[in-house]
């Protein structure tokens, strides 16, 4: 049997106001699906039977927000077709897709797991087997169970309407979760370490020390602090403590003004060519609100400009962009707000409402929204070094800035799934072989690589 690892949701935040309530699952989820040899897979028949019993037996009120199915089973297509209406992350497997039968890629699972090398669409080659691919699955479901199944249930219906719609549902769920346990844990957590740390800074009494957690400057914040969550994989980490490194040396204060006066986007015109860059490169082209309003502000100005005829995307510094700024995170007074902020001011919606082709070119970290944002491109251009991630079950969430419209329908929805849900990276090989991007490219050649 698999140890039990305790989810984010299930632990302590001390004190804190905005500490959240466990998770309903957790530690019992992760005992519970052991089974037959120790693998958490259960025959598809059992699944049938325990449906019939207690139809509200699969989801986070039952204790079971997923369930993980041998494909192989004839049973499997009937879980696959219920399971499409069931609140919980369904998953199936295979070892050798040969022995699956017809249907079981159309029926419905949410992901599709096999350790065949080269896998083709919908299923996923686990990387590391099996497994360990459905391990990570129900650790990140046992830790976030709303909001784990708040995504599957979300690519269930985006991936059917038009993108556009599939932006503003997706807005709808996230601001659900924002008012929910799993991102209020998250929140008292980092600000706990914040906290932490800047009480560790010599010479600071313990207000200073509060205040400094509290609201730390977001244009000086550290790469790290933009870049990971607390649930990274070792693989990320070791990514995002490289490119933390890269930009880790002492500036001075002239420089950091410098720095903080600069336009959060840039804009260049060439004839019918508008390129649009991201220019925030000390925290790793987070997107702040300055950032967004800046884009925004960019493509209004594509759509009203009748000579266009094409738009290029990127970013200046060690990474194409770490996602939103987590400096800002929380910060919104409520989440009705916070969905009408964004999607008044939405840089997917500005982007599409162009009309016009756009390429984008990526380097580095392209995490959250720095995935995201270039999915809706129709061209995507990676530097060799580009590491995708999308952290933001993890953080209790699911993707705000259109991932859920525009990873699907580069990836499908079973890949984009497994990816989300997981929040484990893959690199440029990986996205050009699944269709995240369509070529890979020296970043020398892209735009604002100057800079």
């Amino acid at each position: 049997m698999n140890t039990p690892v305790p989810g984010p949701a299930a632990q302590p935040v001390g004190s804190d106001p905005l500490a959240a309530t466990p998770s309903p699952v957790g530690v019992d989820l992760l005992a519970g699906l052991d089974g037959v040899g120790g693998r958490r897979v259960t025959d598809p028949e059992a699944v049938l039977a325990d449906l019939q019993a207690d139809p509200e037996a699969f989801s986070p009120l039952g204790g079971r927000p997923i369930l993980v199915v041998d494909a192989a089973s004839p049973a499997a297509i009937r879980v696959g077709e219920l399971g499409r209406r069931l609140p919980c992350v369904c998953v199936a497997v295979a070892e050798d897709l040969r022995w699956v039968p017809d249907g079981v890629a159309t029926c419905g699972f949410d992901i599709l797991l096999t350790d065949e090398p080269g896998a083709p669409r919908p299923w996923v080659t686990a990387p590391d087997g099996i497994d360990a691919a459905v391990d990570a699955l129900v650790a990140a479901t046992a830790a976030n169970p709303y909001a784990a199944v708040a995504l599957v249930q979300l690519l269930r219906v985006s991936t059917g309407i038009d993108v556009r719609d599939a932006v503003v549902a997706e807005s709808f769920a996230y601001s659900a979760l924002q008012a929910g346990p799993e991102f209020a844990g998250w929140l008292a957590r980092r600000r706990a370490r914040q906290s932490a740390r800047a009480a560790a800074r010599p010479g600071l009494d313990p207000a200073a020390a509060a205040s400094a957690a509290a609201v730390p400057p977001a244009d000086s914040a550290p790469a790290a602090d933009v870049a990971t969550d607390p649930t990274a994989a070792t693989t990320a980490a070791a990514t995002t403590a490289a490119a933390t490194a890269a930009t880790a040396a002492t500036v001075t204060a002239a420089t950091a003004a410098r720095a903080a006066a600069a336009p959060a986007v840039l804009i260049e015109r060439d004839g019918a060519v508008l390129t649009v860059i991201l220019n925030r490169p000390r925290v790793h082209n987070a997107v702040s609100i300055s950032l967004r309003d800046g884009l925004v502000s960019a493509f209004g100005l594509a759509a009203a400009d009748s000579e266009l005829a094409e738009i290029r995307l990127a970013g200046t510094g060690p990474s194409f962009s770490s996602g939103g700024d987590l400096t800002e995170f929380g910060t919104m007074l409520d989440p009705v707000g916070a969905h009408a902020v964004r999607t008044t001011r939405s840089i997917p919606l500005g982007l599409l409402a162009t009309g016009l082709p756009v390429t984008a070119y990526v380097h580095g970290l392209c995490i959250g929204a720095g995935a995201e944002l270039p999915a809706f491109c129709g061209r995507v251009v990676a530097a060799p070094d580009t590491t995708f991630r999308l952290p933001e079950v993890a953080m209790g969430l699911v993707p705000g800035a259109g991932g859920t419209a525009s990873i699907p329908r580069r990836i499908g929805p079973q890949r984009a799934a497994y990816l989300i849900l997981s929040g484990l990276p893959i690199d440029a090989e990986q996205a050009l072989a699944w269709g995240l991007v369509d070529e890979i490219a020296p970043r020398a050649v892209m735009p604002g690589a100057s800079r």
